[in-house]
């Protein structure tokens, strides 16, 4: 009994290897626990950015502005530059 070339090939062609199944744990998925929550980094995030604007605004109306500081935190200051803005924009 003599092996013919094709069969003598294809007992040497490399077998294709099958997928192999995924592990268990990768099944699982997992439950990412953040250390700060989203909610938190929010309010953090409007904490900071309201701050920086108080910031500002004391250093552009005592520095540039020559004024005192403490007066650039009070209504009237506000209400005298909305006045001057409507008026400037009226004519």
């Amino acid at each position: 009994m003599s092996i013919s070339k094709e069969q003598s090939k294809a007992k040497e062609a490399p077998k294709k290897e099958q997928p192999k199944e995924k592990p268990a744990d990768d099944t699982i998925k997992r439950i990412k626990v953040r250390l700060i929550p989203i909610w938190l980094r929010i309010l953090i995030v409007a904490v900071l950015a309201s701050i920086s604007l108080f910031i500002g605004v004391v250093i552009g109306y005592s520095v540039i502005g020559d004024g005192k500081p403490a007066d650039a935190l009070k209504i009237e200051t506000w209400t005298h530059i909305i006045d001057i803005v409507q008026k400037e924009s009226e004519g």
